[in-house]
């Protein structure tokens, strides 16, 4: 199932957050919980959220349905670095 996700978040996902300068990596999927952590222009960025439930979430879940409890970002925003977006883009990502 692990390879299976993160075929999804590469194939499917990834290139749309590559293209704002963030990428999205499978930590772990644990008891149906897929744990990604969101880098580069992701981390601390003010649209990460929409990001990751109106985008990332919503593709796990189309592909892999009753086999996801919860999406679960672990990512430490805190230290993100002067990401691309402010909270004037969210929701433009998907």
């Amino acid at each position: 199932m692990r390879r299976q996700i993160k075929r999804v978040i590469e194939e499917q996902i990834n290139p749309s957050v590559a293209s704002h300068g963030g990428a999205v990596e499978l930590v772990d999927y644990v008891d149906q919980n897929i744990f990604v952590r969101l880098t580069g222009g992701c981390q601390g960025c003010a649209a990460s959220t929409a990001t990751l439930r109106q985008g990332i979430e919503r593709i796990l879940r189309e592909n892999f349905g009753s086999d996801v409890n919860e999406i679960v970002d672990v990512t430490n925003h805190d230290a993100g670095e002067n990401p691309y977006f402010t909270d004037q883009d969210a929701g433009t990502l998907f």
